[in-house]
């Protein structure tokens, strides 16, 4: 199946403030958003949603303050950390909900030492002059997390700044998290990863080079690498944006390729009824469904065998899931 990728909500006049920039003026007394946004999951949304909503009530605009690389890979950079989305997916994502732009700020040691009243003071008031903020009821920040929500919305009043602090959105009596969202990806649970995200999870990257062997298979495939992806090997049924904006139905496999060299991780998406170069070309993989986990095979007649047969099955979840997403922001 082919089908065009809608234009989305994405507005051409989405600011991108970082550090040293001055604030420009579709942000000057911005209400902003704060958090990390890994995902931009439903929790986020409902975050962002109603900073909209205060936003529109006081006549202001609307933006995030999100903060790069995340927090977790300063304070621990030899530990993997699984991101589900990229800083560049991140913001196109943030860029399609409306908002007038996004506020990114480099997360390092020294801005870890940042005071809680540091932080409302110098940063909030008055580096960025926002009018107000919202956070999330497990927002922490400034020096040794001393920051709570509590101690912002008292940092805020003697700044005169508005503060609100909203509840966890939760599914299933369990609060929405990008954690939970990791655990459902590592497991190969796609489809609670994005019933949980509010629409479907995605990677963008460069397709590159590899050693042909799809192609000799039968199953020409374009090869993305995945950084500290964490999603379980295996093979599942996908949607690919294509860079002239179509987007065509495919299957593909995350995985070491056991029956031949057991390498490093690579994505390998095989587009159905699609002829054509894209090394070198960013392409989007959509995630609809998951198929089984990877296994090594003793031939690769046996390989092939079990590649069609995943090919068809791929083909009927994509029927069944059709070209609606569930709320869906991506474009």
């Amino acid at each position: 199946m082919s089908s065009q990728r809608p234009s989305g909500a994405q507005t051409p006049d989405f600011a991108v403030c970082r550090d040293d920039d001055p604030v420009p003026p579709p942000l000057l007394g911005a209400v902003v958003a704060i958090g990390n946004f890994d995902g931009v999951h439903r929790g986020h949304r409902a975050l962002i949603e109603r900073a909209m909503a205060l936003g529109g009530q006081i006549k202001r605009p609307c933006a995030v303050l999100t903060f790069e690389p995340h927090p977790r890979l300063v304070f621990a950079p030899d530990k993997p950390m699984f991101r589900l989305t990229t800083e560049p997916v991140k913001l196109a994502i943030l860029a399609k909900l409306g908002l007038d732009g996004a506020f990114v700020r480099r997360f390092d040691r020294t801005f870890a030492s940042t005071t809680a009243a540091e932080f409302v003071g110098a940063l909030l008031k008055r580096d960025l002059g926002v009018a107000g903020v919202v956070v999330g009821h497990d927002f922490h920040f400034g020096r040794g997390r001393e920051g709570t929500p509590a101690v912002l919305a008292s940092l805020c009043r003697e700044h005169g700044l508005i503060c609100e602090v909203i509840a966890p959105v939760a599914q299933g009596g369990e609060p929405i998290s990008s954690s939970a969202i990791r655990a459902a990806l590592e497991d190969g649970g796609i489809a609670r990863a994005n019933d949980l995200l509010g629409y479907r999870w995605f990677v963008e990257e460069t397709v590159r080079h590899g050693d042909k062997r799809g192609r000799m298979l039968g199953f020409p495939t374009l090869n993305l690498g995945l950084d500290q992806c964490g999603l379980r090997h295996g093979i599942y049924a996908v949607r690919i944006a294509l860079p002239d904006g179509t987007v065509r139905d495919g299957v593909a496999s995350f995985g070491r390729r056991p029956t031949f060299d057991n390498g490093a991780p690579l994505l390998e998406a095989h587009v159905f009824d699609f002829a054509g170069d894209l090394y070198g070309r960013r392409v989007q993989v959509e995630f609809v469904g998951w198929i089984r986990g990877e296994e090594r095979f003793e031939s690769a007649e046996a390989l092939v065998a079990r590649m069609q047969e995943d090919a068809r099955s791929a083909r009927m979840i994509l029927e069944r899931a059709g070209t609606a997403q569930p709320e869906s922001v991506i474009g």
